[in-house]
């Protein structure tokens, strides 16, 4: 069987660090949880038959949902071929604007805003997805001409795999996401991370702060008392090994691909914490 790989380009994907993840995966788990599922690289890796995924980005999820209807999958796919013939720095600038105008950019369609969002993840300068305090798109255009918007056969396996298996989406608070994980559950954990300098952070209009970490700690150790099989990424800082120094850390050395000051992309310190 094929297995699907992430379709867009987000901050914090796992794929580069996917064998180190796989070390500590349980070997038997019921359903499978990601409360920040960003591009899923873990999540397609392991394509679990019962899962329930959620971010708080409303326009990533809203890729995941049209991704498991056909008619709308089609859709989207045809207003991609277009936008990849289109693609110049005008064009790009005239789709990014499209959420100045907040209410007449509600009554899009939703296939149209998931177009919307994969063509600017694939053209934007570095992949980055990035919004300013009001919740609009804000990334320059990278100033190619020729665009790969998708890789038709991989997302046509990801439309099949969200499609075939019970596969809950949600777009929701992290704590709200994980209401209903018991015991015998597996939930993995890759929050934005805590930040070691002022490298980018903004996934969403609200942001992910101290405050945000220590929340997410108390989570884990309530999924944690339930008897859950609980797993977190996030940077090696005294912030993380006090929240969570009552489980075991597992080092490792990852490469930041994405970061708006070049110098700063390159090898860092994560931590892999579970509670098994």
């Amino acid at each position: 069987m094929i297995k699907a790989k992430p379709f867009v380009k987000w901050a914090g994907g796992k794929r580069q660090i996917i064998n180190e993840l796989k070390k500590y995966i349980p070997e038997e788990y019921d359903c499978y949880y990601e409360p920040f599922i960003g591009g899923g690289a873990l999540f397609f890796y392991l394509a679990p038959k019962k899962a329930v995924i959620n971010d708080s980005n409303s326009e990533l999820m809203n890729v995941y949902n049209v991704m498991c209807n056909d008619e709308k999958y089609n859709k989207m796919c045809h207003l991609l071929n277009n936008y990849e013939t289109k693609n110049s720095e005008e064009f790009y600038y005239e789709i990014r604007d499209k959420d100045r105008n907040r209410e007449k950019y509600n009554k899009l369609n939703d296939y149209t805003k998931a177009a919307r969002t994969i063509y600017l993840n694939k053209a934007c300068f570095n992949g980055l997805y990035r919004v300013n305090s009001k919740g609009q798109f804000n990334v320059p255009y990278n100033k190619k001409t020729i665009i790969n918007t998708y890789d038709k056969e991989n997302l046509l396996v990801v439309h099949m795999y969200l499609t075939m298996n019970d596969i809950t989406i949600m777009n929701t608070d992290f704590e709200e996401a994980l209401q209903k994980v018991k015991k015998g559950d597996f939930v993995y954990m890759d929050p934005p991370y805590d930040q070691i300098n002022s490298s980018f952070t903004s996934y969403t209009e609200e942001g992910f702060n101290h405050n945000e970490q220590r929340r997410l700690a108390k989570v884990f150790k309530e999924l944690d008392q339930r008897g859950a099989k609980v797993m977190l990424s996030n940077h090696n800082t005294e912030l993380i090994r006090e929240l969570y120094k009552d489980y075991h850390f597992h080092i490792i050395e990852a490469k930041r691909n994405i970061n708006a000051n070049g110098k700063k992309r390159g090898k860092v310190e994560e931590v892999i914490i579970t509670n098994y």
